[in-house]
């Protein structure tokens, strides 16, 4: 899949006080992109009215530069102990995604570019942590491997975690362009996970990603380069055929990992879950979206937020479960929700 290139690039005026800033800059200059400058990545105004639609799809092929300035980092369990945020939303278009709802209509791929000053705020949390190894989710706001090509950013963290022994860093990603991360000493202190589905939910939810067959050759690429790997199915749909469905994406991981697939594997487990206010939002930009609102099988888990019901969460975790034993039995499931 071709990597991601903006048709808009807009940079906050405080970003060319970095090296990385000027370089994004002249690099899509030169590239004849237009480039304008914002007061602030916060606030990014658009001149002509649009609708919801049209809103997404701009702010879709828009890259956005600045600084970032909240340096305190949240807690993001059950995934790791803090969440790190060098970029926010990706150019996917999941239409699920709970991102791209969260974020309203600032769902434009944004990076920033004082990454030194964020390695410095990852050691004064590892200083303050009481644990013996503090861990930091990367993806939490992001697919950082989207965007490594523009910035070189979750290189950099890389290269910063292996050389502690008191942390460790966490990846998750959909997209496929590794392959300038391959060839760094990690130390096996950055743990990937790419998100897989089946053939079904990727086709008609994961616009603009990459295929299956994609994702899972770059984590066996990934794994081949002696990185920890894992995989997060998520967000595990009930469709039509859906347990054949699941069975070939299992069959696809093993066909790929043939030659490892007896080495340890993490597996997250991750339900469709959406509320009422993600339903508005996600069918104003999807109107003839397939995603599947009805209560049918669903129960209320507060906040206006739907999950399946116990007995169908049951089930799909049953089922997944035996299927990731079976072909892998050494593999760990971290958790089911």
């Amino acid at each position: 899949m071709k990597v991601f290139e903006p048709k808009l690039v807009l940079i906050e005026n405080q970003a060319l006080d970095y090296d990385l800033g000027v370089e994004i800059k002249t690099r899509y200059k030169d590239k004849g992109i237009s480039v304008e400058m914002i007061e602030s990545h916060n606030r990014v105004e658009w001149e002509e009215e649009m609708s919801p639609l049209e809103l997404f799809k701009k702010a879709k092929e828009t890259l956005v530069v600045g600084v970032k300035k909240t340096l305190r980092f949240k807690s993001c369990q059950p995934s790791a102990d803090y969440r790190v945020v060098v970029n926010t939303s990706c150019p996917g278009k999941c239409e699920y995604c709970y991102l791209a709802t969260n974020l309203g209509s600032a769902v434009y791929p944004r990076v920033y570019v004082n990454i030194d000053e964020i390695l410095d705020a990852i050691r004064k949390h590892i200083k303050k942590s009481e644990k013996s190894v503090t861990t930091f989710e990367a993806s939490s706001s992001s697919d950082p491997v989207a965007l490594e090509h523009i910035t070189g950013t979750l290189g950099k963290m890389i290269e910063f975690f292996s050389q502690r022994d008191d942390a460790s860093l966490r990846v998750a990603t959909k997209f496929d362009n590794i392959d300038s991360l391959l060839n760094i000493d990690h130390n096996q202190k950055t743990r990937f996970r790419y998100s897989i589905n089946s053939t079904y939910v990727i086709r008609e939810f994961e616009n603009s990603t990459p295929s299956l067959t994609s994702r899972l050759q770059a984590a066996h690429k990934l794994k081949t380069a002696g990185y920890p790997v894992g995989f997060i199915i998520a967000p595990i749909m009930l469709h039509k055929n859906w347990k054949q469905e699941y069975k070939k994406m299992i069959d696809k991981l093993v066909e790929i990992f043939t030659d490892i697939q007896n080495l340890e594997l993490s597996f997250e487990l991750i339900m469709f879950r959406f509320s009422t206010q993600t339903q508005n939002i996600i069918q104003s930009r999807y109107p003839k979206t397939k995603l599947d609102f009805t209560k049918d099988q669903k129960k209320h888990k507060g906040f206006g937020k739907y999950v399946y019901d116990e007995e169908t969460a049951e089930n799909l975790r049953m089922y997944l479960t035996e299927l990731i034993e079976d072909r892998f039995p050494k593999a760990e499931i971290e958790y089911f929700t």
